[in-house]
């Protein structure tokens, strides 16, 4: 099984920090955000491989840190894969980038996608047991308990089995609090399916979009975060994960 991590976004939303840091190595309860990531999806049996997708500005800040990361974690391989953007003009986006990955390194393999920014409290193993279980497509679910936050975020509708009935990036009339965050499992037999969203010239940016346009194509299935979940995407909230997860460390 291999992981993709999304970061090739310039994060201009926390400037001045980002301005020479790649958003997922700002540290968060003194160590990189990407490693709270990988550390809970290191437990996952069968992970291989780790490709972090990043952009030309960052790619050598990547380096420098994985090779760091992989004397504490000697068992993953970690690529680098530069997609070559250079600024929010001519940037891939988070679709693109997953494709960008899978032909230039290859692959034919089961799937995680995460993004390098996305907080997580708890291990992720239970995870990658239930992919194994579902053999489908799965997109992790986290309740953020304000339908004003779930307009920022997308709507979704499950049936009893958890398969997902309805998805809607940004509702402007959400009626639930319950969202798909960036934490996704393809199964080998539906890459090809993410090869041809791209080729058939659709939106390349917000990996939900990715969900919304398979799961009326395939069994499309959910699983419920344990824990807390942090997506950071302001000062506030890097703010809040440093003051929850430096407690969380003690």
């Amino acid at each position: 099984m291999k992981v993709i991590i999304l970061a090739a976004g310039y994060a201009t939303r926390l400037y001045p920090l980002t301005l020479n840091q790649p958003k997922p190595l700002l540290p968060v309860a003194d160590k990189p955000m990407i490693e709270h990531v990988l550390d809970n999806l290191a437990p996952i049996a069968d992970l291989d491989r780790i490709c972090v997708v990043t952009n030309a500005k960052f790619a050598g800040h990547f380096q420098a840190w994985s090779a760091d990361y992989h004397r504490k974690q000697p068992k993953l391989e970690i690529t680098v894969c530069d997609d070559h953007s250079t600024d929010d003009t001519n940037k891939l986006g988070a679709i693109g980038d997953i494709n960008f990955v899978i032909e230039s390194q290859q692959m034919d393999d089961d799937l995680i996608v995460v993004a390098g920014d996305n907080l997580f409290s708890d291990k992720l193993s239970d995870f990658g047991s239930f992919c194994r279980e579902k053999k489908a497509p799965v997109l992790a679910l986290y309740d953020v308990g304000n339908l004003e936050e779930i307009k920022k975020y997308n709507a979704i509708n499950v049936d009893p089995e958890g398969r997902i009935t309805f998805f809607e990036e940004k509702p402007k009339q959400p009626t639930s609090t319950l969202t798909g965050i960036a934490l996704y499992y393809y199964p080998r037999h539906t890459v090809p399916l993410i090869k041809q969203y791209i080729a058939e010239g659709n939106n390349p940016d917000q990996p939900g979009r990715l969900v919304q346009w398979l799961y009326p194509r395939t069994p499309f299935y959910t699983w419920r975060v344990p824990g807390l979940w942090f997506d950071i995407g302001s000062k506030e909230t890097l703010e809040e994960a440093n003051q929850i997860f430096g407690k969380l460390k003690k």
